[in-house]
């Protein structure tokens, strides 16, 4: 009988350093690196680089012309979306705080994106989104209040037409959403959040380990 050779297991890297790998395979542009910088004088949490590599991705996919953000944050999620969109594709980003929406505009005017390309309104989410067109745009971003994230989904499924994406970023929350024994409002919020998206029969979802996690879902 021939004997058959055993295979030395190969040893592989960490998970731990895949992820952090992963998160930096694409190059961030130094216009998104100094919208970076300048989220933590904001008291902002910017999102890593491989969501804002997967925004660009899914913006490209779907062809985006018509974009809606909640959240602006310092326009680090924004520069990434613009990246994907097409060249005459419009962005419209809400966000509560007005300095936060001075801070992106500088960031997308660096990068010679024109003024008609994006809409940057100061105000509450839920005041504002229920005055957005049915069925308008090509992809909504839901990066705000975490409390609030079951009726961002619930709004930004109304907003898409179908074939559009829906991508809700924090979906773990810091490794909370899967922990059952967090019961803070915003886990529960979230995890709501989650649960009306992989509920609804109108939507195709995938939740994707990138960053703090990143729910997308296609409207059929």
């Amino acid at each position: 009988m021939t004997a058959v050779p055993v295979k030395t297991p190969v040893k592989s890297a960490p998970k731990a350093a895949s992820w952090a790998y992963a998160e930096d395979l694409v190059a961030e542009s130094e216009a998104a690196a100094e919208a970076r910088a300048a989220a933590a004088p904001l008291g902002v949490a910017p999102l890593g680089r491989g969501t804002a590599s997967a925004l660009t991705f899914l913006a490209s996919v779907v062809h985006a012309k018509a974009v809606v953000e909640i959240g602006t944050g310092s326009g680090v999620s924004g520069l990434a979306l613009f990246a994907g969109m097409k060249p005459d594709g419009i962005l419209t980003s809400i966000d509560i705080e007005p300095e936060h929406q001075r801070v992106a505009r500088k960031a997308f005017l660096s990068v010679g994106i024109p003024t008609q390309r994006f809409r940057l309104i100061a105000g509450a989410a839920l005041n504002v989104l229920p005055r957005l067109s049915d069925g308008a745009y090509d992809l909504v971003f839901i990066d705000a209040d975490k409390v609030e994230y079951p009726a961002y989904v619930e709004q930004g499924v109304r907003l898409l037409r179908p074939g559009g994406i829906l991508a809700v970023d924090n979906a773990l929350w810091h490794d909370r959403t899967a922990d059952p024994s967090n019961d803070d409002d915003e886990t529960i919020a979230i995890r709501d959040a989650l649960s009306m998206v992989t509920d609804d029969e109108s939507l195709r979802p995938a939740l994707l380990p990138v960053g703090d996690g990143l729910l997308v879902a296609v409207k059929l």
